[in-house]
């Protein structure tokens, strides 16, 4: 990943914080900081599909971070102090999870579409949609991944010996 000639050149990366069943992401995230890129991570809204992508000010920033019901360590609600991203700069790149993968660049998430809306979000930001990578395990890589007309393809895909 951090080799990766699309991390190299950007500036403005989003990545999600893991759950124990996703790829780890904590050395990328030390990394961006590490390189001088600006950090962004998803801030999701229970009972909707809308996402917001926050600024950390630091790797060591994460463990400020209060713990949803879902397990997941993101900026509280009341927290607006951080910048969202598609209100300033936008973003380079999306790193992205997900539960199944196909080589066509079909993602399947956990169902509630956050980034797909995110992403749509994105096209109407002047800097445009990023470029997106999925983070996946070899396993997940299935023949078919089934999509509907709200789906997002995603530009490539990363796991291991790929």
């Amino acid at each position: 990943v951090i080799d990766h000639p699309k991390y190299q050149e950007s500036k403005r990366i989003a990545v999600f914080l893991s759950m124990p069943d996703e790829v780890q992401t904590e050395e990328i995230i030390k990394d961006i900081f590490k390189q001088g890129k600006e950090c962004f991570i998803p801030r999701y809204k229970p009972q909707s599909n809308h996402m917001d992508m926050l600024k950390l000010s630091s790797a060591e920033d994460i463990s400020s971070l209060a713990l949803t019901s879902w397990n997941i360590l993101q900026p509280s609600d009341d927290d607006s102090a951080r910048e969202e991203a598609l209100a300033g700069g936008g973003l380079d790149l999306i790193f992205m999870p997900g539960l199944g993968f196909d080589k066509k660049g079909n993602r399947l998430g956990r169902g509630k579409g956050y980034y797909d809306t995110y992403l749509e979000r994105c096209m109407k930001h002047p800097r445009g949609k990023p470029y997106t990578i999925a983070l996946a395990f070899r396993e997940q890589i299935c023949e078919s991944v089934p999509v509907t007309e709200n789906d997002v393809p995603i530009d490539e895909i990363l796991y291991e010996d790929c």
